[in-house]
């Protein structure tokens, strides 16, 4: 099952701080929900696993994520693929732009994911309701890690 999500996060920090954040696995980890490690493998390489529940599924996901067309301080892509054991796969990217904007820094994301096994059984709905669920805590925790006052997150 494939799905598309878009959305974009104005953020209270310059965009090299901003850049600095997104490519700091400390600061990754603590902002991805259910994110149990994520380990810098290379420059732009990470290993990751994350434990994920979607309606009656619950699954550790461990995979890799790659960070491509590097353009710092402006954005980059991210590849990455996971293996949930007998809940499926999931594998997918993201386009991530930032933009200076009076308020800080705009991130602009697209992302086309794809899911399989029992993951994909649960329906469109649920999945779309959840990934959007886990962008928008995502967002909000990564806001509050960039955000000056907050320099020690």
């Amino acid at each position: 099952m494939a799905m598309t999500m878009n959305g974009e996060a104005v953020l209270p920090a310059p965009r090299e701080t901003v850049w600095a954040k997104l490519n700091d696995p400390e600061v990754l980890k603590a902002c991805i929900p259910g994110c149990q490690s994520l380990d810098m493998a290379s420059p732009t390489e990470f290993a990751a696993v994350a434990k994920v529940k979607v309606g009656p599924v619950s699954a550790t996901f461990k995979g890799r994520v790659q960070l491509l067309d590097l353009d710092p301080p402006n954005g980059y892509r991210i590849q990455g693929e996971g293996e949930g054991g007998v809940a499926g796969f999931a594998k997918g990217g993201a386009k991530v732009r930032l933009e200076d904007v009076p308020e800080g820094t705009k991130l602009v994301y697209d992302v086309e994911a794809q899911i399989g096994g029992k993951l994909a059984q649960l329906g469109g709905r649920l999945i779309n309701g959840v990934a959007k669920k886990m962008a928008d805590e995502f967002f909000g925790n990564f806001a509050k890690a960039v955000n000056p006052e907050n320099a020690g997150v």
